[in-house]
């Protein structure tokens, strides 16, 4: 198998983690699901950097984040398949 782009570690996740330096949009990723060793095709919608996330399909605003297989926050604006997801829209649920 080729060196994957984002890694993923539960089938019901969102999103995935960047594991290569320099992701640039428009890349055609590689998407391992580390649960199963399964693996999948997505497309880069931005610039990313590594350990980072990437939304594996649409979110709605207010829709909770799913890394690691728990709920990491929830989105505060609409996220694209292939968008960027961090700090800029996704908050805790904590506060």
């Amino acid at each position: 198998m080729a060196t994957p782009h984002l890694l993923v570690h539960d089938k019901k996740d969102t999103v995935g983690v960047v594991v290569i330096e320099g992701l640039k949009k428009g890349t055609d990723m590689l998407c391992v699901v580390t649960a199963d060793n399964s693996s999948f095709k997505l497309k880069s919608k931005m610039d990313v950097p590594i350990g980072h996330k990437v939304a594996l399909s649409d979110i709605k605003k207010g829709d909770t984040i799913w890394k690691y297989g728990q709920d990491v926050g929830i989105a505060k604006a609409k996220i694209g398949k292939g968008d960027h997801v961090h700090v800029h829209n996704i908050k805790t649920k904590r506060w």
